[in-house]
Parts: structure tokens; sequence; C-alpha cells
């Protein structure tokens, strides 16, 4: 039994490709809301986003999503996903839109790739990070279960995290500087890609998900 996945809904983006492969993978219910009571009666969470990180602080804070997130990671102990914008709202500060103050539940900053980004031959990088790459991983983790180190997951973003705390990171990737594609602590996991979007390997990971006990 996986019991119920709360998808926390702050208005940004569309929740419902990933409720559908949680249900894909197996879950037993999904519910795509803010509704504190229900997210507080989930089994698991996943924290997900895109767009602004100005625009997504805003609706995180004015529907108390930070506080319920909290609860979870820390009261509740029900293992928490957060996903692309979900972990860059999670680090301390973001350099988007001048300076955004994130949600500091993990020390570090999230950065803006630069421009011109270059790779290591001097080729030029394209900005947003957009498409297939491969994640290594730098940690075991209960999450990368039946996955090939180097596996490809599927990027969208333009701005990047980089956590104080090294040992937090669990996979990385190599576009242009080093990403940190994946942290984890205790009973939460976060990552910069999109598991959803992400064929095989990204429904492996959310397959895993719903049946992480929440430890590492």
């Amino acid at each position: 039994m996986t019991g119920v996945v709360a998808v926390i809904d702050y208005g940004m983006g569309n929740l419902h490709s990933v409720a559908s492969a949680l249900e894909h993978v197996g879950a037993e219910r999904v519910v795509v809301t803010h509704d504190a009571e229900e997210i507080r009666r989930a089994d698991r969470v996943v924290f997900p986003g895109v767009g602004a990180i100005r625009d997504c602080m805003a609706e995180i804070r004015r529907l108390k999503c930070d506080e319920l997130l909290q609860q979870a990671l820390t009261e509740q102990h029900v293992p928490v996903l957060a996903i692309c914008v979900g972990l860059q709202a999670m680090m301390t500060r973001s350099e988007e839109n001048g300076g955004v103050d994130c949600l500091n539940m993990i020390d570090g900053e999230v950065r803006y790739f630069g421009n011109p980004l270059l790779d290591a031959d001097g080729g030029r990088l394209k900005v947003p990070h957009m498409g297939w790459n491969q994640v290594a991983q730098v940690r075991s983790h209960p999450l990368w279960q039946g996955i090939e180190d180097g596996a490809r997951f599927y990027f969208v973003h333009s701005y990047y995290v980089h956590a104080a705390e090294r040992d937090l990171v669990a996979g990385s990737v190599d576009y242009g500087v080093n990403v940190d594609a994946a942290l984890a602590r205790d009973n939460l996991f976060a990552v910069q890609f999109h598991p959803e979007k992400s064929a095989a390997a990204g429904l492996q990971l959310l397959k895993n998900f719903i049946h992480w006990n929440g430890q590492c």
C-alpha cells in the first residue's frame, strides 16, 4: 500500500503531468491540492514548481505552503520529493529577479548559469539548459534503485543550485558548471530535473519514491 501522495499546488505550472506519472507507477491515490488538512493527512508529499522564483515564493507564502512543507519534513516525517523550482525554493537565496529570499530549508544559493556559458572546449552552451543530460549519482540513495549511474534526465532551467553542505549532494550534472542535480537529507529528496518527463529513468525514480520510507 503506497498511501496518499499530496502534490502541493500553489498555482504555478501544470501539476497534472506529475500526478499522472505518480498514478502510472502505482500510487494508490494522488491529490493535487493546497488544502492544509489534505496535505497533513498525506503519506507522501511532492513539492513541484515552474516559473519565476519571485512569483513562486509569493504564492508559496500566501498559501502557507512553506509551513505545510516544514511540518511534513520535521513534524510528520513523511517522504518529500521536491522538483525543479520546488528544489530552488528550498534554498537560502536565488539570484533570479534581482535576488529573492527563499525558504532557507537548505543552506545554499540558486545561481544564474551566466552569459556566455561555455563548455570545456570553449563552445557556447544555450541558456536555459533545456533537454536531456546524464546525471552522475554522487552517493547511493534508495531513490536511485534500479537507475543506472549516468542515466539521462530531462532539464528545463536557467538557474542552478549550489548547496553549502556538499554532503547533501546525491546527483550532479555538468553543463558548463557543476550543477547539483539532486540533494538528499533525511526524508527529503530534491531534484532539478523533471522525473515526470524523463521516460523510464524518471518513472523508476517516482516508483522508488512512492515505496520509500523516508530513510536514507
